[in-house]
């Protein structure tokens, strides 16, 4: 029996908006219980600065979570609290290995019922962390947008988080035109897939555009340096000041530690969505394809296994997560496309979208080059100027990438989210027109560009080799690259 198409209503998905809340974010907890969560947050800023955050919080009761009732008080709560605990564990000058009970014990129970790991994710910064400022106008337009919370008060903070957040509302209308595709492609509908697959070609392309605009407003320096390690979780953060993890305190004294990857647009359902219904299959970074796989199954939607934006899942809602893997089981559109080669304006408009969602992966290569590789070895060529008293005055995982490894001289760039920087977004890229159904398309999209020394003269080389020296990372794991090897905030 052929799996039912989804309803996105079963998922909390909306139509419009995709994976951002049908409901707009609350701006405050309506019951005043709460106060004391918001006064935090309020003033979240002066705390950190100030170095008074963690006494503030150490102060805190533990509060019930019995007077949360819609799903948007959750969500609120959720997201105050995640910034709470980043901010006490990056918010000194050396992180805190202890969440205290005030945070955890709620937070835990919290993230339990929205079905969420307890830690800051991509749903707690940037899908439920912003507000129009114009309730009559659309969210899908940044220049409509505002964060409600961020760690640093900048704009550069707020314009990275709501970059994002655009790009999932200017998304979200492609997730009931392709499952409209699904349905055409299951009555052989060859127009309608047709037209439904040109949309989405056209939409990728203004995604594309959204996500160029990050520089506007986002320096790279005050994103390295400031916004990037407030993001970081605690897995595979040893050399960062977390060797075990966090405990999270619940009074018990027994509590073990616990190893939790931190925000990372990697954990952005939007994006694998596109993979699922363009039938694009990722390996685990530095897997090459095996030629002698092929079968019939090759036009579905990739089986389970393990990776890292299958691991990211994991950060997902689960209503989200249920989703992808519902329309897994029903994306048919890949081997539809496959088994009418004839129809020369089909192929062409599937194609187009591969080339599109290649082109957002190269574009998203681009600014992590900018933003972290770049800033990662200026900030290391800045600490070799000054004194070890200076260089080790604060740890996080900005400081900590600028310290030699003991083996070769080579360096470690801590990250936030769990996988190899550029090479895993650059066979990403590649993977993403692997799928082609024309051949000319197939040779151009798989075409290796890459060349020695590309790029501006001054800035030197940016190698994307992907077997360069590297550990598993992410904007929220470990990342270890030497000076010739590449990174990336493990966006898509």
């Amino acid at each position: 029996m052929i799996p039912p198409i989804p309803k996105l209503g079963d998922y909390g998905i909306s139509p419009e908006y995709g994976f951002l809340p049908a409901e707009l974010p609350l701006e405050r907890l309506p019951d005043p219980y709460y106060n004391k969560w918001e006064a935090v947050v309020a003033n979240l800023q002066g705390l950190i600065l100030s170095k008074r955050l963690r006494g503030v919080i150490e102060r805190l009761p533990v509060l019930s979570t019995a007077g949360l009732e819609h799903d948007s008080e959750w969500r609120r709560a959720y997201s105050l609290l995640c910034f709470m605990a980043h901010g006490y564990i990056w918010g000194g000058d050396s992180p805190s290995e202890r969440l205290p009970a005030a945070i955890s014990i709620p937070l835990i129970h919290i993230s339990a019922y929205l079905e969420v790991p307890p830690v800051a994710t991509y749903a707690a910064v940037c899908l439920w962390n912003f507000k129009p400022l114009f309730a009559d106008e659309p969210v899908d337009n940044l220049e409509n947008l505002a964060t409600l919370t961020t760690f640093t008060g900048s704009i550069d903070e707020s314009w990275f988080y709501l970059v994002s957040v655009a790009i999932e509302a200017r998304g979200g209308p492609i997730i009931p035109l392709m499952l409209t595709a699904i349905r055409a492609a299951r009555s052989n509908d060859s127009v309608t897939v047709t037209h439904c697959l040109r949309a989405f070609a056209e939409r990728l392309d203004d995604l594309g555009s959204i996500l160029q605009r990050m520089h506007e407003s986002c320096d790279p320096q005050v994103f390295y340096n400031r916004i990037r390690p407030f993001l970081a979780g605690s897995k595979n953060m040893g050399e960062a000041g977390l060797p075990n993890g966090v405990i999270y305190e619940d009074g018990s004294g027994s509590e073990k530690y616990r190893e939790y990857s931190g925000g990372s647009n990697a954990q952005s359902s939007i994006i694998q969505f596109f993979d699922i219904i363009l039938g694009i299959k990722h390996r685990p970074t530095g897997e090459k394809k095996d030629p002698t796989s092929e079968s019939e199954l090759e036009g579905t939607a990739p089986p389970p296994k393990h990776n890292f934006l299958l691991e990211m899942r994991k950060y997902m809602p689960g209503p989200h997560r249920r989703f992808l893997e519902d329309v897994t089981l029903v994306s048919n559109i890949r081997d539809y496309v496959e088994t009418h080669t004839h129809d020369r304006e089909l192929t062409l408009a599937y194609d187009a979208c591969l080339a599109m969602l290649r082109a957002f992966r190269d574009k998203h290569i681009n600014i992590v080059s900018r933003y972290i590789i770049i800033k990662s070895r200026e900030s290391r060529s800045l600490s070799r100027s000054k004194s070890p008293e200076v260089t080790r005055r604060k740890l996080d995982i900005a400081t900590s990438s600028r310290q030699d490894k003991s083996e070769g001289g080579k360096k470690n760039l801590k990250g936030t989210g769990g996988t190899a920087l550029i090479p895993f977004l650059k066979q990403a890229r590649d993977e993403t027109g692997e799928p082609a159904i024309d051949s000319w398309a197939r040779r151009v999209m798989n075409k290796d560009y890459s060349s020695k020394g590309r790029g501006d003269f001054f800035l030197g080389k940016i190698d994307e080799h992907p077997d360069a020296d590297m550990d598993l990372c992410g904007m929220a794991g470990t990342w270890a690259i030497d000076d010739n090897a590449g990174g990336g905030l493990c966006h898509y």
